[in-house]
């Protein structure tokens, strides 16, 4: 299904682990299903006992940051609970939005639809904050770069969602009428992890990493970009 886990490493040492998570990959076991291969489960042969810091979608690829101790567990738990984490993702959306950047605050409540999705939700809604970045237009889908400065629950995708710009590939909080509007076919959440950031929980140095494109990801902006030098 995977490559080896060895080939996904960005980086290692006696205190943390940085892969770089294929998508189809789940970050957690499956309550319902244990057997189905997670995180753990397929890195925990080759360097012993993790532990989990935080999530990404099963769909979304790129950085994904673990424990190797019970310390750093602790400290990057204690960096994430004050925002101290930088994280930066990339993700194809439908349509073209006319701003540069943009801070989207809208509070979000999480499960608050029949269909278990976070939702804009302005009297019963957690803050949720998000800045976007415009990166590339092309013809009705465009490239961001998305900051959330908060954790919620599939908190870019509702935000983007609810402008009226969801990920490509999206079939929760997309729309129906998406598939047939976009310029390329895209099998799966169009949604990249490309960098974070945090203090070295026993070194104190700040560290970012960053994750190259998945071979789908790429494959979909080359094929945008030629789309765009052929009209």
């Amino acid at each position: 299904m995977h490559s080896s886990p060895l080939d996904w490493v960005i980086y290692s040492d006696d205190q943390l682990l940085v892969i770089h998570k294929p998508s189809g990959l789940r970050v957690l076991p499956d309550g319902y299903h244990p057997q189905i291969e997670h995180v753990r489960s397929v890195l925990e042969p080759h360097f012993g006992r993790l532990w989990i810091v935080h999530r990404l979608d099963k769909e979304t690829s790129g950085v994904l940051l673990l424990a190797r101790t019970a310390q750093a567990h602790r400290s990057l738990n204690l960096q994430f609970d004050h925002h101290a984490v930088e994280k930066i993702y990339h993700a194809l959306v439908l349509g073209n939005p006319t701003w540069e950047e943009i801070t989207i605050d809208y509070p979000l409540l999480v499960n608050g639809d029949r269909r278990h999705r976070t939702v804009v939700d302005l009297a019963r809604g957690k803050a949720a904050l998000t800045l976007c970045k415009r990166l590339e237009t092309f013809k009705h889908c465009t490239l961001l770069s998305v900051q959330p400065k908060t954790g919620r629950t599939h908190q870019i995708r509702a935000h983007l969602a609810h402008l009226g710009y969801p990920i490509l590939g999206d079939r929760l909080y997309g729309f129906s009428a998406a598939a047939f509007l976009s310029p390329i076919s895209v099998e799966r959440l169009a949604l990249h992890a490309f960098s974070l950031s945090i203090q070295h929980p026993t070194k104190g140095e700040r560290i970012c990493w960053t994750a190259p494109y998945a071979a789908d990801f790429q494959n979909w902006l080359e094929r945008l970009r030629q789309l765009e030098r052929s009209q």
